[in-house]
């Protein structure tokens, strides 16, 4: 059993992460950010869960970026090939589910 206060986390450098759970090789993590991360496509699909902060996430959809602003509670769901990248405003936390391994 664990219980995780999300909003006490911290890392020290941008994207560190504390992993929750390993479920059959779909990771649960939970990331804390100041920076961006880098364009990048999963090898499976992605939930990306804002819990603390705000981000700009762009996607590329049909060969044309585009953004969406993500706030708390917010939820991006990355599908097998979506390229994307995470823009947070200011410091934020995020939790990651995905295959293990993924970039």
């Amino acid at each position: 059993m664990k219980i995780i206060r999300s909003n006490a986390f911290t890392a020290d450098r941008a994207w560190g992460a504390l992993d929750i759970a390993n479920m059959n090789g779909i990771t649960t993590r939970l990331h804390w950010t100041d920076q961006p991360y880098k364009w990048h496509v999963n090898d499976g699909q992605e939930v990306f869960v804002v819990l603390d902060g705000v981000v700009q996430m762009r996607y590329r959809e049909d060969g044309q970026e585009k953004q969406v602003v993500l706030g708390v509670g917010d939820i991006f769901y990355a599908d097998v090939g979506t390229e994307h990248v995470a823009h947070p405003q200011g410091v934020a936390r995020i939790l990651v589910i995905e295959t293990e391994g993924s970039v």
